[in-house]
């Protein structure tokens, strides 16, 4: 190849890029900042928001009178009691 061939960039149309490239950058990290703060400030709101609701806790007791056929739901298990027919199928086996 010979010099005269060989395209050259010239030095203010480097400079002219450069500069477009570092707004770019600038306005990048200005979005990012912004973001940023954004992100701790709905955070901060959603804190304040929860932090408003107190929780109560409810606690029951249950007497029964006599045994039955009581199911009772506690933390998600369903617990059964003894059906009547446990009771009778107990009670024809007990001697």
């Amino acid at each position: 190849m010979d010099e005269s061939e060989i395209m050259m960039i010239p030095f203010h149309s480097h400079e002219m890029d450069m500069d477009r490239a570092e707004r770019a950058n600038h306005r990048l990290w200005v979005i990012i900042i912004v973001l940023i703060v954004a992100l701790i400030g709905t955070n901060a709101g959603w804190l304040y928001y929860e932090s408003q609701f107190t929780q109560e806790s409810i606690s029951t007791e249950i007497e029964a009178q006599q045994e039955g056929d009581y199911n009772f739901v506690s933390g998600g298990d369903l617990n059964y009691g003894t059906t009547s027919s446990d009771k009778a199928n107990s009670e024809t086996e007990s001697p």
